[in-house]
């Protein structure tokens, strides 16, 4: 979302490697980041995810447990803090209506044929799809480039290491014990250049015999 809307607050808040959910808690409660709460940070990552899936006061007042008022106050002040992307979603949803598709950053169109339905529940639905699929659909091609770029280096290294599974945005491999720290710092390397975008690309790698242990 940052990357896309270009709001000024959230890159802010990016490039100096902040919590953005604790960011965006403390200018939607008025609070400096230090005093951010638990419940307030859960209230603020909902209010982040859920204003990309399009949620409305209703939806998020179920689901952080408050009048629908009050979270109609909390998108409210969402949007005073981060003006670009209420602007954002106001383009695309406008540009989706023009163009009847909407783009990943790296250009793979979703083709939407309810954007101009008649049925404005349908229609609705396709403008929720509209704001959300460029950052699902972004963060998806991100992952496979970063496939590429692993499976590639991997092979070309000569290491003793094989890419078997993509769950989300992580990667599992499997490695020789002797080689765990070369390809952690490998992947590491790969996937944080996977893309070319105006926020980093943070990446962690954990080690375990197991998908659990390494979580």
């Amino acid at each position: 979302m940052a990357h896309l809307s270009q709001d000024k607050g959230l890159l802010e808040a990016f490039a100096q490697g902040e919590d953005v959910h604790r960011a965006t808690a403390a200018e939607v409660f008025d609070v400096s980041v230090e005093e951010v709460s638990a419940d307030q940070r859960r209230k603020a990552k909902a209010i982040n995810f859920g204003l990309i899936y399009g949620m409305s006061a209703f939806g998020l007042a179920k689901q952080i447990n408050v009048s629908r008022k009050e979270a109609a106050q909390y998108i409210d002040r969402y949007f005073e803090r981060y003006p670009g992307v209420l602007e954002y979603m106001d383009r695309i949803r406008a540009q989706a209506h023009d163009d009847g598709y909407v783009e990943t950053v790296f250009g793979r169109r979703l083709y939407l044929p309810e954007i101009n339905a008649r049925n404005k529940m349908l229609q609705q639905a396709a403008e929720r799809t509209a704001i959300n699929a460029p950052m699902q659909g972004t963060a998806a091609d991100i992952i496979k480039k970063a496939m590429i770029k692993v499976d590639a280096a991997l092979e070309g290294a000569g290491l003793d290491a094989k890419m078997i599974m993509q769950v989300h945005d992580e990667l599992v491999v499997e490695v020789a014990e002797g080689q765990v720290e070369g390809v952690k710092a490998l992947l590491i390397e790969n996937m944080m250049s996977a893309a070319d975008l105006d926020v980093p690309l943070i990446v962690e790698a954990e080690v375990g015999d197991n998908w659990d242990q390494a979580h």
